[in-house]
């Protein structure tokens, strides 16, 4: 009887192959390339938008405050206007455009080196994940100490310059970042999208006693990530379409490669059904079509719905057709990705928590809020252009029960549709069905 191997050893700890050295390497080259995609998609995005003018050489430190925001990093506006003036600013947004193309990346890099494989062990997973995550701190707080500037703002007129001049007031206004939010969110951010690229892949190794989950969840998963990638490239068409039968190529690029899925994904959920609530007021523009900014640009807190929209351009109501088309072929594409055995109740239950999970997760990452303002003496709202403010949050548990029934419905109805559909590794009855059977008697022998 021999003895087992170190290496051994560790497979049979692990459930897979023992880490090699290498790992690290892999780990580093997924950070850095991760890091490097976002940072290349966030500075062509601000290059379009203008962004290369700012003073003080100010452009790459806000590319990095535009990638520590796309993990969920705090970036928080700062002012200052002296003692007789005062400065207020905020600023909450994802630039979800950003964030895709970094999640993309770090999942692929992460699921490479488990391909192949049927069965992988809790140790085996938690390392892979652990390397990327002790490579991605230090990356998150070189982010955050890096993404910090001041700019003057100018007062604008002449009479407003000339107070400020004879009061020597020069308002200031600039960014930082909160270093431990950054870092807790940023870790958080990581984490989830391990998990989701380990829940969506069909060919990611599970632990042994996550297997039976496998079924239920990953099929749902992966028609949901598919769903979410669909409304952004038909949105990328859509955007690339309009700019050049209509022109402002620049700012469509910029859109794009900065909130493209910001606008995709609300568009998906006012589809839905959702009801969202918003306001936009001075000299903010959302990037989105016209009949958007009309419906927030009111005086008071305004209703955005595909009524409201309606009411500027009745071809809003096409989003209810995409939607529905869309979410029945997500439905379909789960009901075949899961077990033959499946009823289509179940499929529709599966396919309604998934949604509504969904578009709980757009509700919170497509939530924009931004203020600023100059006070002069106790005075606000100077004019010139020298406050505004922007937000726009969804009305929760519509959107959530919108999600819920458009999930049941359409689950079910792509339940049915794959009823005929074979499954893959799906073996058939008549292809195996045995000949008559024959039963050997002692002494008989087959000729």
């Amino acid at each position: 009887m021999s003895v087992p191997t170190s290496p051994d050893r560790a497979f049979a700890r692990t459930g897979g192959p023992p880490l090699t050295p290498h790992g690290w390497i892999q780990a580093a080259v997924t950070v850095l390339t991760g890091l490097i995609v976002m940072g290349a998609v966030a500075a062509l995005g601000l290059w379009a938008a203008g962004a290369t003018g700012l003073p003080d050489n100010g452009f790459p430190r806000v590319v990095m405050a535009s990638v520590a925001a796309a993990v969920g990093g705090s970036v928080r506006l700062a002012g200052n206007a002296g003692a007789l003036a005062g400065t207020r600013a905020g600023l909450t947004v994802m630039p979800l455009s950003v964030t895709l193309a970094g999640a993309l990346v770090i999942a692929v890099g992460f699921l490479r080196p488990l391909r192949h494989r049927a069965v992988a062990g809790r140790a085996e997973l938690a390392g892979w994940a652990a390397r990327i995550a002790v490579l991605w701190l230090p990356a998150l707080i070189g982010l955050a100490l890096a993404a910090r500037q001041t700019f003057a703002i100018p007062l604008g007129n002449e009479t407003i310059g000339d107070i400020g001049s004879l009061f020597g007031i020069s308002p200031q206004i600039g960014y930082t970042t909160d270093l431990p939010l950054t870092v807790l969110f940023g870790m958080l951010w990581l984490a989830g999208v391990l998990l989701l690229a380990l829940l969506v892949s069909r060919g990611a190794p599970l632990p042994a006693r996550l297997l039976r989950f496998q079924e239920s969840v990953r099929p749902a998963a992966y028609a949901m990530v598919a769903l979410l990638l669909t409304y952004a490239a038909l949105g990328c068409v859509i955007a690339l379409v309009v700019a050049a039968t209509r022109g402002h190529p620049a700012e469509t690029l910029a859109v794009i490669l900065l909130g493209l899925p910001n606008l995709v994904w609300l568009v998906f959920t006012l589809g839905l059904g959702a009801t969202w609530h918003g306001r936009v007021d001075g000299p903010f523009a959302l990037p989105m079509p016209h009949p958007l900014d009309e419906v927030l640009r009111t005086p008071g807190i305004a209703t955005l719905n595909l009524r409201t929209l309606a009411a500027h351009d009745g071809r809003v109501w096409w989003l209810v057709v995409v939607g529905a088309v869309l979410l029945l072929a997500a439905a379909f594409v789960m009901a075949v990705r899961s077990p033959a055995w499946m009823r289509p109740w179940q499929h529709a239950v599966h396919m309604a928590v998934a949604l509504v999970l969904t578009v709980f997760m757009i509700c919170l990452l497509c939530r924009i809020s931004a203020h600023y303002g100059l006070s002069l003496i106790g005075i606000g709202d100077l004019g010139g252009g020298l406050s505004g403010v922007l937000f726009l949050k969804p009305n929760l548990w519509t959107a959530l029960g919108a999600a819920a029934l458009w999930g049941l419905a359409t689950g079910f109805a792509g339940g049915l549709l794959a009823r005929g559909v074979r499954r893959r590794g799906e073996v058939r009855r008549e292809a195996v069905s045995p000949g008559p059977r024959q039963v050997r008697r002692p002494g008989w022998r087959a000729r």
